[in-house]
């Protein structure tokens, strides 16, 4: 009897957080950000605008501080910068690259379209198109790196 008690007990938590996840899920879903309209897009002007500055003087550009590397790091994050970093800021950065693979534009990546941006990867590597890469084809693909500082100027 107490087995069948705990039993039933024990169920009823992985299904109430099971339930909650879930939720919690369908929140992020919801508060993703809609994919840009076409007609949002601003076309660029053909020419610029011509004026002629004469003896106008802007304002003083303003003071750089400097930074350590992990405040720049938390403003990337922190667009308002307000020094606190909510979870609409942190998977903002991510979008543009989600919009990339989301083809259709319905907010929701599918197989189908993390396949196809990914056929494309690989044809465009593949320099002599015999569908296998070589590592120099292979080498390609590798993200540029940015040249390291030196640590101390000497």
């Amino acid at each position: 009897m107490r087995q069948t008690v705990l039993g039933v007990f024990v169920g009823l938590l992985l299904a109430s957080v099971g339930m909650f996840w879930w939720q919690g899920r369908a929140q992020v879903e919801s508060n993703a950000p809609p994919p840009p309209e076409p007609e949002e897009v601003a076309e660029a002007p053909e020419e610029l605008p011509e004026i002629d500055p004469g003896d106008l003087v802007g304002p003083a550009p303003p003071e750089a501080s400097e930074l350590t590397r992990e405040e720049r790091r938390f403003f990337r994050y922190d667009r308002n910068r307000d020094r606190i970093i909510t979870r609409n800021e942190m998977l903002s950065t991510r979008s543009d690259a989600f919009r990339k693979l989301d083809k259709d534009g319905n907010n929701l990546l599918t197989f189908e379209e993390w396949a196809i941006t990914t056929a494309e990867r690989f044809e465009g590597m593949d320099a002599d198109g015999n569908l296998e890469l070589t590592p120099a084809e292979f080498a390609t693909s590798a993200p540029s790196r940015k040249p390291r500082r030196p640590s101390c100027r000497c």
